[in-house]
């Protein structure tokens, strides 16, 4: 069988190496995160919320793009550790607001803590300079527009 050719081929290619340490990342983290009774899920809510205080959960929901429902059995199981606290808003009485208590920030705190040890394993082999050079790479690649190949490849 014949082989196709490799026509313009990148030397390197970056996506498996990505997977590879995303997936040290996520193993790590969630390690980390157990003890605290958090899940990654849970850490980015937490963070939405601290950011964004008074958020409701429609919001809050949309910005997760997760289901309502599944935004309500999220904050539930974070409302039942005493990590945030959901009110009646007082603009719209049938909506609900969430907010971060006290325990949730020390939690919240702990858990940032936890995973920029993470971090630093995961990334020892690069210095200070690296790491932010990779995250204004990684940044930049996130943010751009997605392009639909319209190309034909010619037949061989």
């Amino acid at each position: 069988m014949a082989s196709l050719p490799v026509v313009n081929q990148p030397a390197h290619r970056v996506g498996a190496l990505i997977d590879h340490l995303a997936r040290r990342l996520r193993l790590r983290s969630e390690t980390v995160l157990e003890p605290l009774g958090l899940r990654p899920r849970h850490l980015l809510a937490l963070t939405l919320v601290r950011d964004r205080d008074g958020i409701s959960q429609q919001t809050l929901a949309s910005t997760l793009e997760m289901d309502g429902t599944n935004v309500v059995g999220l904050l539930n199981d974070l409302e039942r550790e005493q990590l945030v606290e959901r009110r009646r808003s007082p603009e719209d009485r049938r909506r609900h607001t969430v907010s971060l208590t006290e325990a949730g920030a020390k939690t919240l705190a702990k858990a940032e803590f936890a995973l920029a040890a993470v971090e630093d394993e995961v990334f020892c082999a690069l210095d200070g300079d690296q790491r932010e050079t990779l995250y204004r790479l990684l940044q930049t690649a996130s943010n751009g527009e997605q392009s639909i190949c319209t190309e034909t490849i010619p037949d061989c």
